[in-house]
């Protein structure tokens, strides 16, 4: 794999994807910096070897070329704070004046490209697009592992106009890449993976994958009323996808035939409402009374799956096991994250990935406590799925 270490980049002029998709509060000021921090590593290695730098990004969804609140001046102060440069800026991405700032660059100096997703070329992938942006530099560098997963121009066509010795990862892509094959490819067993979230539709795949890779699958959140109803349960008013229940059958017939331990929970909190405060009991999850919803995963659960996690070498958590987000519901969540956390302290390696699990080991402050935590939920999981993504494809051709 060729990462950012193997070079030198004193007189380069570096043209590095990175992903500033940020929150932005209603004043366009940046409200979770993370992603740009992600990035610093990379950074500081490109101009403390003596490169220059031009930075291309995606902010948000515009649907109509460009918008105000989507634009990347807004982030500017940020970078500039945390970078302690002073950042140039261009309101272009392909325009005269953006190849021109590009072209002036001096060694240490920093140009950051506006939303490269005002042009609709960027998502279709659009070559002519695509060689454009690479005129911005003469080494190419990725290291936006959240939008890996997409042929875009600046994430995977940009690659094909520079040559072996011009392109490779920064840290964020590399250390991704390196975490992922160290669960897929290294584990360490037993080897369990916690998948949760609303839909076993959203999960097929990678819960196919991990089939033939895990030696325990753990099913939590809403997905798993799916599962107990494919199974003769009755799940009241829970959610449930009717038209998964034979997928969901079989993904239970060929976990049997491959040996590997598919948990689902045995029993639930549930509620009358989707609220915090509405009523709310435990009972089995298979025998749910109607009008009321499963939102949480039941304390004989909890212990199941806590005593599992514990005998675990290799965890990957992708999806929360109930509706978190409300303290009534939290705890199933919580127990699972702390269980990581404590498996992790005797020497397991464990992996979070996915925007509602990444989402609670923050919201428990914990993430400093994990392996490691994924910036992108979609790339993480077409990696699983697919084996690569087209991002690091066009670093390796």
């Amino acid at each position: 794999m060729k990462t950012i270490d193997n070079f030198n980049f004193a007189n380069t002029r570096v043209v590095m994807r990175v992903d500033f998709n940020v929150p932005l509060n209603e004043q366009f000021e940046v409200t979770d910096a993370t992603r740009v921090k992600a990035a610093l590593p990379t950074i500081k290695k490109i101009l403390g070897d003596g490169g220059s730098l031009v930075l291309m990004s995606h902010l948000g969804r515009p649907k109509d070329g460009p918008t105000e609140k989507y634009s990347l001046k807004h982030i500017v102060k940020d970078l500039s704070a945390l970078t302690g440069k002073e950042i140039k800026f261009v309101s272009d991405c392909v325009s005269e004046e953006a190849f021109q700032l590009s072209a002036g660059l001096k060694a240490g100096e920093v140009l950051l490209l506006e939303n490269l997703r005002f042009y609709k070329e960027e998502e279709k992938g659009d070559p002519a697009f695509a060689q454009k942006l690479a005129k911005h530099g003469n080494f190419y560098v990725n290291d936006a592992f959240g939008t890996a997963h997409r042929a875009h121009a600046s994430t995977t066509i940009i690659a094909q106009y520079f040559d072996a010795q011009h392109k490779c990862l920064g840290y964020v892509m590399a250390g991704e890449v390196a975490s992922i094959n160290k669960v897929l490819h290294q584990s360490e067993k037993p080897f369990t993976a916690i998948i949760g979230g609303a839909k076993v539709s959203d999960k097929i795949l990678i819960i196919e994958q991990l089939l033939s890779k895990a030696d325990n699958i753990i099913i939590g959140g809403g997905m798993a009323f799916t599962f107990v109803k494919a199974t003769g349960g009755q799940i009241g008013k829970s959610l449930c996808e009717d038209d998964r229940l034979e997928i969901a059958k079989s993904l239970l017939e060929k976990a049997k035939a491959k040996g590997v331990n598919l948990y689902i929970p045995t029993d639930a909190v549930i509620a009358d409402n989707f609220a915090n405060d509405a009523s709310k009991k435990e009972c089995a999850i298979n025998a749910i009374p109607d009008g009321w919803m499963g939102l949480d995963i039941g304390k004989d659960t909890i212990k199941k799956y806590n005593e599992v996690i514990a005998a675990s070498k290799t965890i990957l958590w992708n999806g929360p096991m109930g509706v978190f987000e409300m303290s009534s519901f939290e705890a199933g969540t919580k127990a699972a994250a702390d269980s990581i956390v404590d498996a992790t302290s005797k020497g397991a390696f464990s992996l979070i990935g996915g925007g509602d699990s990444v989402a609670a080991i923050n919201k428990y402050k914990l993430a400093d406590k994990v392996s490691y935590v994924s910036t992108g939920g979609g790339a993480l999981l077409e990696y699983i799925e697919q084996g690569t993504l087209p991002g690091v494809k066009a670093i390796e051709a």
